[in-house]
């Protein structure tokens, strides 16, 4: 719980949490501001309207409720929604019909061989299950190598062909040694072969790295060199790091009803997923959270324009490594107890998926 959170649990005796608590399960059930008389209706001990007003009043005075608009009744803002969520909230469970659904599509998507293709599913899942919109933010992934040579350009350049396991190519040119004969640039491209091939770059390099004692002893110095240019050239980034953006649902999130700010609020909120500015760092706040993060309104500033709520839970690949991040945005009045456990769970079993896609590998 957070220290906001424990300051408004102390200044708020059991009367008044049972108001708001009440108060903000009834907005996020109907979407609508909520009156006292209505509020004294559900409470499970009986209090007058107009007793239940002047608690409304303080509430309002601590800035957890407010009125929107000419309304009579109350809605929680921001600040009291994230108060709510931070120490009221009672999260359901996954009921088994909803597991077996999210396990079996995003399983039968695997068949496909593509991890882009699960991560879709996934996606679309979310945004069935939440109308609202699933989101799959994923990092760039680190190429596995299938296969690695050499191809002399000219007297001073050769190219560095690398091959994923995915079927991904990259070129990356090197400088050649002064002398280089092509038995020395053969040699150094099977003995890296030897130790890169079913490795990510970063395994690769980090195993070169370790054999450099071994490679003086088994090498001559022409070829060390060659195989240090080879080594130099798996570190270096190939194209953009910009993440993998998946967005499903768009339309569950405009609606008719729309003003046109809102309108244009949302939809320059998917041009900027598109564009995927602020996705490398929202990657590295899941990277440095744990579990579910729940982002209300203006607290991330990639949604905060559009007003929305975002619930999301990084994924983790064979190495349990954080890859990604998946979830929903939606209005802030989402369903907060249910929503939460479906994206967790999804998370999980796209995890699973991704370390047997590496097994298969």
């Amino acid at each position: 719980m957070t220290r906001v959170a424990e300051d408004f649990l102390s200044v708020l005796n059991s009367r008044s949490q049972d108001i708001f608590r009440r108060l903000v399960e009834r907005y996020l059930d109907t979407g609508l501001p909520v009156g006292s008389r209505d509020l004294s209706r559900l409470l499970q001990v009986e209090l007058s309207p107009a007793s239940v007003r002047n608690v409304m009043a303080d509430l309002e005075d601590l800035g957890l409720i407010a009125a929107p608009h000419t309304s009579a009744g109350r809605a929680p803002t921001q600040q009291g929604l994230r108060f709510f969520v931070d120490a009221m909230l009672e999260l359901g469970s996954v009921d088994e019909s909803e597991r077996h659904q999210i396990s079996r599509h995003i399983e039968g998507s695997a068949g496909h061989g593509q991890v882009e293709d699960f991560l879709t599913e996934a996606s679309s899942l979310l945004s069935g299950l939440s109308q609202g919109a699933g989101v799959v933010i994923a990092a760039k992934a680190d190429m596995v190598l299938k296969h690695i040579e050499f191809v002399r350009l000219d007297a001073a350049r050769a190219m560095a062909i690398l091959v994923g396991e995915d079927g991904q190519v990259e070129n990356r040119i090197l400088e050649l040694p002064p002398g280089y004969t092509a038995s020395a640039l053969s040699q150094a491209g099977n003995y890296l072969s030897h130790y890169v091939v079913g490795r990510t770059l970063a395994e690769a390099r980090r195993v070169l790295n370790e054999k450099r004692s071994e490679q003086r002893a088994e090498l001559d110095e022409l070829t060390q060199k060659l195989v240090d240019a080879g080594i130099a050239t798996l570190a270096e980034p190939a194209g953009s790091d910009a993440p993998t953006v998946i967005v499903r649902g768009r339309a569950n999130l405009i609606n008719d009803a729309m003003a046109s700010d809102e309108l244009m609020r949302m939809r320059q909120l998917f041009d900027e997923l598109e564009s995927k500015d602020g996705l490398l760092d929202l990657l590295g706040d899941a990277e440095r959270g744990q579990g579910v993060r729940i982002f209300i309104g203006s607290e991330n500033k990639l949604f905060s324009l559009s007003g929305s709520s975002v619930i999301l839970s990084p994924y983790k690949d064979a190495n349990d490594k954080i890859v990604g991040v998946l979830g929903v945005i939606g209005p802030t009045r989402l369903n907060y107890a249910r929503i939460v456990p479906v994206v967790d769970y999804t998370a999980n079993v796209i995890s699973a998926m991704m370390a047997r896609q590496r097994g298969k590998a």
